[in-house]
C-alpha cells in the first residue's frame, strides 16, 4: 500500500488533503487573535495614608468582541480587588489568584518603604501583569462587562450593571 493511501474496503483509496502552502506575509502577519497588555509606568501618588502606587495598562488586540482595539488606563491594587470580586460573581471561570496584600509590607517602623520599595513594585507589577493576561486570554472572561470596562475605561464605574459584551454581527 502507498503512503499517502489506506483503504477503507477492498478497491476504496482515501486521498491526502492538500495543503495551501504558507507565505512569508502569512507567516509574519499577526495572529488571528491577537491579545497583548502590559502593565508598566507604576506612579506612587498621595502622602502618609492616603498614599498609593497605581500601574498603567496598555491593551493591543484584533479580537472581535474588544469594540477598542487600542487603549491605554492606569489601575491600583484595589481595582484589580474589584475586578476579581466581579469575575468571582458572575462568571463560570476559575479566577486566579491576585499577588498578596503584604500586610506585613504597611506595618510602620519598617527600614524600608514597605510597599512603596522599588522591589516589591515591581514583584507586585509582574503578579498583577501575569493576573491579568490569565483572565483576558480566558474566552469566557472576554464576554464579561467588567473587564472590557477595567481594560478600556478610563474611570471605572463601580454601579455598572454586570452582563456579557454583546457583538453586533
Amino acid at each position: 500500500m502507498a503512503a499517502d493511501d489506506a483503504t477503507a474496503g477492498p478497491g476504496t483509496k482515501t486521498k491526502r488533503l492538500d495543503f495551501k502552502k504558507q507565505s512569508l506575509d502569512d507567516a509574519y502577519a499577526a495572529p488571528a487573535n491577537l491579545l497583548e497588555i502590559e502593565l508598566s509606568n507604576p506612579e506612587t501618588h498621595g502622602f502618609g495614608r492616603t498614599r498609593y502606587t497605581d500601574y498603567e495598562i496598555k491593551m493591543r488586540t484584533n479580537i472581535p468582541i474588544f469594540k477598542v482595539k487600542e487603549s491605554t488606563v492606569r489601575r491600583r491594587y484595589r481595582d484589580f480587588e474589584w475586578l476579581k470580586r466581579e469575575l468571582e460573581r458572575d462568571s463560570k471561570i476559575v479566577v486566579p489568584p491576585l499577588p498578596g496584600k503584604a500586610i506585613k509590607r504597611q506595618l510602620p517602623f519598617r527600614g524600608d518603604d514597605g510597599i512603596f520599595d522599588d522591589d516589591f513594585i515591581e514583584e507586585r507589577r509582574k503578579g498583577l501583569e501575569e493576573f491579568l493576561n490569565k483572565i483576558a486570554g480566558h474566552p469566557l472572561a472576554q464576554n464579561e462587562r467588567c473587564l472590557h470596562m477595567f481594560l478600556q475605561e478610563p474611570i471605572l464605574d463601580r454601579s455598572y450593571v454586570p452582563g456579557k459584551v454583546r457583538t453586533n454581527h
